[in-house]
């Protein structure tokens, strides 16, 4: 049907978005709730898990109020999530017995340290590393940390798996108990082969099967959202940047996808056999009954977050429309150790304390921090560079995308166009795409960067790639 819309329902660390597309990829309606996020410590990161359900359903409610008329329209659901988040929750009353344990979170390294001799075990079978940052030693924490949690596990009540399975359960009717390919990968406990939870990977981290999700497909029939006069079907769950591959249609394998958010996650698609790459991560971006598609990725653990981190250190605070004129200008800032929430690809330290080397303004620092995350996407596309040849065009989404100084910044390390659509609603746009069973999206208009020599930017680069190395 043309008139055919859909609803995609994004929650991110930062907010809730609900946002409707019609058939030829048009955003019609969308509203967002902010949500909240605790931080203590180095190593803590929660969310409120039922502030994130309100916030969806005012996200929701809102969006469809702007929407007016044409709600009689909506046809389906799609639902993507933060990946690597988890939580617990009774699956008898739905209610959480614990927060949302965020996937900056590394409270549980310890129990990454007890089965390190696993580690080739568990990239064979995940192809993840063993990392505090991925849901399994979270789990494991809160069956032997959180008194609710073991009390539900020995009455038989205890549910508990990625925020995307909760979120479902507590937002359709049927209540389903499943996790689909992106957010149960996620866990550390899904096997890439079986596309299921491996029983050997469990038994390590003492996580009993019983108590996590069925294992489905990326799209299918998960269950019935309630819209008030109404309810639709959610015909796709997925992780946010599984999700965001997809903003322009099918992935292409010749190019390189890069989305800025809470982090920034470098993908880049293939198919068919597995790709060797032990300072990458392999990943199942979509299943269905028809066809897989893989990824090779990368993460920068301190994307958005790292700005926030200089917000805060620095006292500075409703920078950011300074931010572009500040890239223009600061043409010899500092350097900036990218430690926030820990080191991911290629490096994968989960623990380096975060520091300005060299002096410089306070302007000059948020630059600082800017070009760090570039310089952390540049090394993840040096790295898949080992293996791939360079890629045709990368593709940019996300908060930090909008700033064209960070664009042209990326284009000239990288020596390939940088590719902005008009659209930031990436993850939104893509889980759209996905519930209408690949409808032809029209073409959005896009901001090319064409790379240009900048031998300072380079210099810049390397010499940050080094105080990692030392640090």
């Amino acid at each position: 049907m043309s008139d055919a819309l859909v609803l995609a329902l994004d929650q991110g660390g930062q907010s809730s978005r609900a946002v409707v597309f019609d058939a030829a990829g048009r955003s019609i309606a969308r509203a967002h709730h902010e949500v909240s996020e605790a931080r203590s410590g180095d190593d803590r990161v929660e969310q409120d898990p039922e502030e994130i359900v309100r916030s969806l359903r005012r996200a929701t409610k809102d969006a469809l109020k702007f929407l007016g008329k044409r709600s009689v329209d909506l046809v389906a659901a799609g639902l993507a999530t933060q990946r690597s988040s988890v939580v617990a929750w009774d699956k008898t009353t739905g209610g959480a017995l614990t927060p949302v344990i965020s996937w900056q979170d590394r409270r549980a390294q310890s129990r990454i340290d007890d089965v390190a001799e696993s580690a080739a075990l568990f990239r064979e079978r995940t192809g993840l590393r063993l990392s505090p940052h991925y849901g399994a030693s979270k789990l494991a924490w809160m069956i032997a940390e959180v008194p609710a949690v073991g009390a539900a596990l020995r009455d038989g009540r205890l549910a508990l798996g990625p925020l995307s399975s909760f979120l479902a359960f507590r937002l359709l009717d049927e209540r389903p108990f499943v996790a689909d390919p992106a957010n149960a990968s996620r866990t550390l406990l899904w096997n890439v082969e079986t596309r299921a939870f491996d029983p050997a990977l469990c038994d390590l981290f003492g996580v009993p099967m019983s108590v996590l999700p069925k294992c489905v497909t990326t799209r299918a029939a998960h269950g019935s959202l309630d819209i008030g006069a109404r309810k639709i079907p959610m015909n796709v769950i997925s992780g946010d940047q599984s999700a965001a591959l997809f903003a322009s249609g099918e992935p292409r394998s010749d190019d390189v996808y890069v989305n800025f958010g809470t982090g920034a996650f470098v993908q880049r698609t293939f198919t068919g056999a597995a790709v060797e790459m032990p300072r990458l991560l392999q990943s199942v971006v979509f299943a269905d009954e028809k066809a897989v598609k893989y990824a090779i990725e990368g993460t920068v653990n301190g994307g958005g977050s790292a700005l926030r981190f200089a917000i805060e250190a620095l006292d500075m605070h409703d920078i950011e429309p300074d931010l572009e004129g500040w890239l223009v200008r600061e043409t010899d800032p500092p350097l900036f150790v990218n430690g926030v929430s820990g080191l991911g690809a290629p490096y994968w330290k989960p623990s380096v304390e975060s520091r300005f080397v060299g002096e410089g303004s306070r302007e000059s620092k948020v630059v600082a921090v800017l070009e760090s995350v570039v310089f952390l996407v540049q090394a993840i596309l040096r790295e898949m560079q080992s293996v791939f040849a360079p890629p045709k065009i990368v593709h940019v989404s996300g908060g930090l995308a909008q700033l064209d100084g960070l664009c042209q910044r990326l284009a000239d390390l990288a020596q390939v166009p940088v590719e902005r659509a008009d659209d930031p609603e990436a993850t939104a746009r893509g889980l759209a795409w996905l519930v209408h069973s690949a409808p032809n999206f029209s073409v959005r208009e896009t901001q090319r960067f064409e790379p240009k020599a900048n031998a300072a930017l380079r210099d810049r680069c390397e010499r940050m790639w080094a105080e990692i190395e030392r640090a």
